[in-house]
C-alpha cells in the first residue's frame, strides 16, 4: 500500500484555497489534513493537531501572521514539517529569503497543477525541489550576498571524497536510491554520508545542504540545467 503524503494548506484567498483543495483532493497519493485562512490559523491548528502534516503549502502574503513569519515559527516548533512557499511574487529576493529561512520548495501562484503535483511529490521523496529558475535565483542571490554571510575560509578537506560526491548528487536532486546506484553503494551508506553532511554543515535539512554548497561554491547547479 502506497503511503499518503499528508498536507496542510494556508491561504487567505478562499477561492484559491478551495481550488487547491479540489485539485489536490483528487490525488490518491495526497491526504489534506486541514486548511487555514492565515498564519495564525495555521499555527493554531498545527499546535492542536493530533497528527502533523508532512508538508505545509503556505501563501507568503497573508493578513496577520504572514507566510514568512509562519515558516520561521514552523521551523522552530515543528522542524520535521517541510514548507512549500506559495506566492504571486516570484522574485529573487522573496525566493532567496524563503529558502534561507527553511522553505524546501517555491511555487508561483500561476503555476500549473502539474507543476504543483510534481513539486509536492518531489519534496515528499527527496526532501526539497527547486526548478531551474529557482536554482538560478538561489545562485545569483546567495553568491552576491555580503561576504559576512559566506564562509569564505572553506576548507576543501572538510569533506571526504565520497561525501563530496554524495553532496553533489543531493544538490542535483537525486534520490537516495539513485545516488546509491550511481555510486555503487547501498542506500544505507548514502544515508550515513547524508547524515554526516548535515552534521558537518549544521544544516537542518537537505535544502540547507544545497544553500551551504552554493554559498561555499562546492557545486554549481546552474551547470546541471
Amino acid at each position: 500500500m502506497e503511503l499518503k503524503i499528508t498536507i496542510a494548506i494556508a491561504d487567505d484567498e478562499l477561492l484559491f484555497r478551495q481550488g487547491l483543495i479540489s485539485i489536490l483532493g483528487k490525488e490518491k497519493q495526497i491526504d489534506i489534513l486541514f486548511d487555514a485562512k492565515d498564519g495564525d490559523d495555521l499555527m493554531s491548528k498545527l499546535r492542536k493537531a493530533k497528527v502533523l502534516p508532512e508538508l505545509v503549502i503556505t501563501d507568503l502574503k497573508m493578513p496577520g501572521l504572514n507566510g514568512v513569519e509562519a515558516t520561521k515559527l514552523i521551523k522552530k516548533e515543528f522542524p520535521c514539517i517541510k514548507i512549500i512557499a506559495l506566492t504571486s511574487y516570484f522574485s529573487k529576493p522573496f525566493i532567496v529569503n524563503m529558502i534561507s529561512i527553511g522553505a524546501v520548495a517555491y511555487l508561483a501562484k500561476n503555476s500549473t497543477p502539474k507543476l504543483m503535483l510534481t513539486t509536492i511529490k518531489e519534496v515528499a521523496e527527496k526532501g526539497f525541489y527547486y526548478d531551474p529558475q529557482v536554482i538560478k535565483f538561489i545562485h545569483e542571490g546567495l553568491l552576491n550576498q555580503n561576504d559576512d554571510h559566506v564562509k569564505s575560509s572553506f576548507d576543501t578537506t572538510y569533506f571526504t571524497k565520497r561525501e563530496k560526491e554524495v553532496l553533489d548528487l543531493i544538490c542535483k536532486q537525486y534520490t537516495t536510491n539513485e545516488i546509491a546506484e550511481f555510486l555503487f553503494i547501498s542506500p544505507r551508506t548514502v544515508e550515513g554520508h547524508r547524515n554526516n553532511l548535515l552534521l558537518k554543515t549544521e544544516s537542518k535539512n537537505l535544502a540547507g545542504l544545497v544553500v551551504y554548497a552554493i554559498q561555499n561554491k562546492i557545486v554549481n547547479l546552474e551547470e546541471t540545467f
